[in-house]
């Protein structure tokens, strides 16, 4: 049986394959020892998600597990308010909609319609400006888009010889020092 794929790992895998591998090497570790202040704002813009006590109606969903049996994708959600259909995935600042970004929400929007809840509108909150961005619901195209980058996540080989990185990224990486294709660039 194929191990399911996270969902936080595919906007972790378009950022860079590589910090997947790095970043299940450090999870037992304290966080404190490689994330930068961005991580941890980020981290603590969940707290109150994390601990369910962001509300105590019982038509909003809080931090609850996802799964997609026909993706392989397992997860958590945010916020999904059951009465109005809407998902809401929460950022601490939103300065540019990654594809990372959509590919998670969308994701997590297959789930839910995969375990029934009917979703009506998809959308991300900027927490540190209070901007919501609403999201277009994914079609059938945005899952086969989805399902490659799931296949590719799967069929990654860390030691590809053909492995290229983007050097812009590889400067914002908390793992730069520990990757052997991190060259401090000049």
């Amino acid at each position: 049986m194929e191990e399911n794929i996270k969902i936080s790992n595919l906007n972790d895998f378009i950022f860079c394959p590589r910090s997947i591998y790095f970043h299940n090497l450090y999870i037992q570790h304290d966080e404190s020892i490689y994330k930068t202040i961005y991580q941890t704002k980020g981290t603590n813009s969940h707290k109150n998600i994390d601990a369910k006590k962001y509300s105590s109606k019982t038509d909003i969903l809080t931090s609850v597990d996802i799964y997609n049996e026909e993706l392989g994708i397992i997860g958590k959600i945010d916020i999904f308010d059951k009465t109005k259909g809407i998902l809401t995935e929460r950022k601490n600042k939103i300065k540019r909609l990654y594809d990372g970004y959509i590919f998670q929400l969308h994701a997590q929007y297959f789930c839910l319609i995969e375990m029934g809840f009917k979703v009506n509108e998809i959308r991300f909150h900027s927490l540190s400006d209070n901007k919501i961005y609403k999201i277009k619901l994914p079609s059938e195209n945005e899952k086969n888009e989805l399902k490659e980058l799931i296949k590719k996540i799967k069929h990654f080989d860390i030691e590809d010889p053909n492995f290229t990185q983007n050097r812009k990224k590889c400067k914002m990486c908390i793992y730069k020092e520990l990757c052997d294709y991190y060259v401090e660039q000049t």
